[in-house]
């Protein structure tokens, strides 16, 4: 798979949409954190934020690994089925919500 840098800041990418997952596309983009919301400090002092990552912490483990699950079940050839379905819908345009 390669990718490169289109016109109009697009990218191409340069192999079958059906072998790409919404998976391969979070891991080329680092793996950024895909929760806003979560443990913000590993190993806090604060007591009760102990307590507060110590209840949670394995429901955003399980969180985002069902998420990444996700990602990796849905391929660009999916999402693109999807898009051409909804423009023909909508007539043929693409509208942005604002």
């Amino acid at each position: 798979m390669a990718a490169e840098r289109g016109h109009g800041e697009g990218w191409v990418i340069a192999a079958p949409l059906a072998s790409i997952a919404m998976r391969d596309i979070y891991e080329a983009l680092g793996a950024p954190e895909p929760f806003a919301m979560g443990n913000r400090t590993e190993y806090p002092g604060c007591l009760v934020e102990q307590a507060v990552n110590n209840a949670f912490a394995s429901a955003f483990r399980d969180a985002e690994q069902l998420l990444l699950e996700r990602f990796g079940a849905v391929t660009l050839e999916q999402l693109a089925h999807d898009f051409h379905r909804r423009m023909k819908q909508h007539g043929g345009t693409h509208h942005h919500a604002m």
